[in-house]
């Protein structure tokens, strides 16, 4: 797969901070889709975590 078109180029790729408030190493979050609820009912929902190199078919350079 290119790397330009890989999650790091991708607008709905956040890679700041990894659903815990730490830094992930070439990690980050696909903001595409909505996040993902957890087995517990009281538990929050977590935004998927791919690294930068992941790639997959929603790849967009501009949020649309």
């Amino acid at each position: 797969m290119s790397q330009s078109v890989s999650c790091n180029s991708c607008a709905y790729y956040e890679d700041h901070v990894a659903n815990s408030t730490k830094v992930a190493e070439h990690a980050g979050l696909c903001r595409f889709n909505p996040p993902v609820t957890q087995p517990e009912p009281n538990a929050r929902g977590l935004w998927p975590v791919v690294t930068a190199s992941d790639w997959c078919g929603h790849f967009s350079e501009t949020r649309n």
